[in-house]
């Protein structure tokens, strides 16, 4: 009671003296002055917001995924929403793929809508970054290694970091523009689809979406990196689909997987071929099986034959070793005679084979035309080759057997009548 008694009397005392007024509204004063402006605590790290921008990039963490929208993080006040047509542009694999606590870049379309979110874009932000990445490549002339993605009648399409790129026909290499035959334009660039492809990026508007790209530009060193890269991932006996590229006396270039390979003429075909352009042309899509890979010289050896079943195989079904057969002489050499069997088999009879008195050369006994009688001593399916003699013809070790073929002989005329 006291105590009240003289807060009051000191209060009394402070009114009738306008001196010890002045003195506590300047203490008061003093005391405002130092207290934080509302600027000051609005930049105090507890008080500060880093309010989003309309068009920004952020990377934010995923708090939450459901089939209607997702919740990401990015530091605002509320959590960003991707929603409504930005949750449909994202595709079902990509979207597939998100879960909680992954970070992500978004792009702001929206600080905040009707119910104070965030409205955010995952594709936006993929394709910024992705025109950003055009612009500083189309700078420092990157080649760029994709796959044809698509065509139009003027060219080709390639994806490049998710942005469709366009390739005229002028900037296709010469060799792609000698497939592209046909009447229309999936005849001409269809069967490329899928293919690799080296371009590089010769002119970028943004605010067209016009990406204009050429093979034709890309650099020789980009190709042999992907050739050094095709034939790392190649291996020796497996079989490819490619696309013959160009043919020469000696056989056919055929491309798989962005890298030119060699189809010798003798792995063309099991039947004799005496140019690649009887059995193939360019453009033509084929199966080929790799036969050996030189990584110091980069080439790529290729069959087309090998994937085929040899037909000379079952042709000589029905020839065995000590059978008598007829044959017709087709080409003398040095070292023998060439005789032609039934149909289009051949055999040799070496010179030492021809007669039992020394030949030096096959033309002493033979010429080509004649017609003889051969005996079958050798058979190599593998190398393709049938041994043949003359002058075992009527050779006493081969007595039984052809006592065997003629009565198998006589008793197949005598079941026929």
């Amino acid at each position: 009671m006291m105590e009240e008694k003289d807060a009051l009397k000191g209060q009394d005392a402070v009114e009738e003296n306008p001196q010890e007024q002045d003195n506590v509204v300047q203490m008061q004063e003093e005391s405002m002055d130092n207290l934080p402006s509302m600027a000051e605590l609005l930049d105090a790290e507890e008080y500060k917001v880093d309010l989003p921008q309309r068009g920004e990039i952020r990377t934010g963490m995923i708090a939450s995924v459901s089939p209607s929208q997702i919740l990401v993080s990015i530091g605002a006040k509320s959590e960003g929403i991707i929603a409504g047509r930005a949750l449909d542009d994202i595709s079902p694999e990509k979207r597939a793929t998100f879960e909680a606590g992954q970070e992500v870049e978004v792009y702001i379309l929206s600080p905040e809508d009707k119910h104070g979110n965030v409205v955010l874009s995952y594709t936006r932000a993929v394709e910024m970054k992705a025109w950003e990445l055009v612009d500083k490549m189309l700078k420092e002339e990157t080649v760029y290694e994709g796959k044809v993605s698509g065509f139009n009648k003027g060219g080709l399409l390639v994806d490049v970091e998710g942005l469709r790129g366009f390739v005229p026909a002028s900037q296709v290499s010469a060799v792609r523009r000698s497939m592209a035959v046909g009447a229309t334009p999936e005849q001409r660039w269809g069967k490329m689809q899928g293919e690799a492809i080296a371009v590089r990026i010769i002119e970028v508007d943004r605010e067209r979406r016009r990406l204009i790209l050429s093979e034709r530009a890309a650099s020789n060193e980009s190709r042999q990196s992907i050739k050094e890269r095709v034939i790392e991932d190649l291996e020796v006996g497996a079989s490819y689909t490619g696309r013959v590229t160009s043919l020469a006396n000696f056989g056919a270039f055929v491309n798989i997987n962005g890298a030119d390979g060699l189809v010798h003429l003798s792995e063309i075909s099991w039947e004799r071929v005496k140019h690649p352009s009887e059995v193939l042309e360019v453009g033509q899509e084929v199966d080929v099986r790799v036969i050996s890979i030189d990584e110091e010289k980069k080439r790529i050896g290729l069959s087309i034959r090998q994937l085929q079943d040899d037909p000379w195989k079952s042709r000589i079904e029905k020839f065995q070793v000590g059978q008598l057969i007829e044959g017709k002489i087709t080409r003398l050499t040095k070292f023998g005679a060439f005789a032609q069997l039934e149909g289009d088999i051949e055999g040799l009879i070496h010179v030492s084979e021809i007669s039992d008195q020394r030949v030096e050369h096959p033309k002493e006994e033979l010429k080509e035309g004649d017609i003889v009688n051969l005996r079958i001593i050798r058979i190599e399916p593998e190398r393709r080759r049938i041994g043949l003699s003359m002058r075992k013809v009527d050779s006493a070790a081969y007595v039984d057997k052809d006592m065997k073929a003629l009565a198998n002989a006589l008793e197949e005329i005598s079941d026929e009548n």
